[in-house]
């Protein structure tokens, strides 16, 4: 477990130099290894541990840098359209196995993660699709558990285009407006480490206040 936590720091910290290469090797698929990574952070509840948050300021950081050989817009359609398609898939297939999931201990689904996500449900409803777009682990659990409570599609998915346009809009334009100023260059990894912080702090302290509730009563 501490080998694998540390190879996935590992590689959130290099993902500036991990895409810079790939994008210059292989120019427009950088577009498809990112909306890949995006619909399954969103889509497939068992990869909650994707690094969405940071991916999406750093891959602005490399469409500045590529000189134009990269779409900033273009990225942007795309992206909004795996996360919004991602919640969707992961809406349904809640849908489809239901309460289930409750039932039974699971190798795949993790059952702190849904209680997690519950606490979010639990304080601030269905706009936990909107809140939980910034926080990892939530966001991959957020469409899943509306669609095992049939929360009305409609309205899940109004609120998952709304998510999906401020957690995009929002990381890979500013990656994109401050990718090329000098000091961000140079403390890219800092920034990437403040990202992960900041996303993860709200979700572990409404879960702790939760623990702490229950433990209580």
């Amino acid at each position: 477990m501490v080998e694998t936590l540390t190879g996935l720091v590992q590689a959130v910290l290099a993902l500036d130099e991990t895409l810079a290469a790939f994008a210059a090797a292989h120019g427009p698929w950088l577009y498809a290894l990112l909306f890949a990574v995006i619909f399954a952070e969103t889509g497939l509840v068992v990869t909650p541990f994707l690094p969405g948050d940071s991916l999406l300021f750093v891959a602005g950081t490399v469409v500045a840098g590529s000189g134009g050989a990269l779409d900033i817009h273009v990225l942007f359609a795309l992206l909004w359209t795996a996360a919004v398609t991602g919640d969707s898939t992961n809406y349904w297939v809640g849908r489809w196995i239901g309460p289930r999931v409750f039932e039974r201990e699971s190798r795949w689904i993790r059952r702190e993660h849904l209680e997690r996500t519950q606490a979010f449900y639990d304080r601030y409803g269905a706009v936990t699709i909107v809140i939980g777009r910034f926080m990892p682990i939530v966001r991959t659990f957020a469409p899943f558990l509306a669609g095992v409570a049939s929360l009305a599609y409609r309205r899940f998915v109004t609120y998952s285009v709304l998510g999906s346009v401020l957690w995009v809009g929002s990381l890979l334009y500013a990656g994109y407006l401050f990718g090329n100023i000098p000091w961000v260059k140079s403390n890219l990894s800092l920034i990437v480490v403040l990202i992960v912080i900041v996303s993860v702090l709200p979700a572990a302290v409404t879960f702790l206040k939760e623990h702490r509730g229950r433990a209580e009563k």
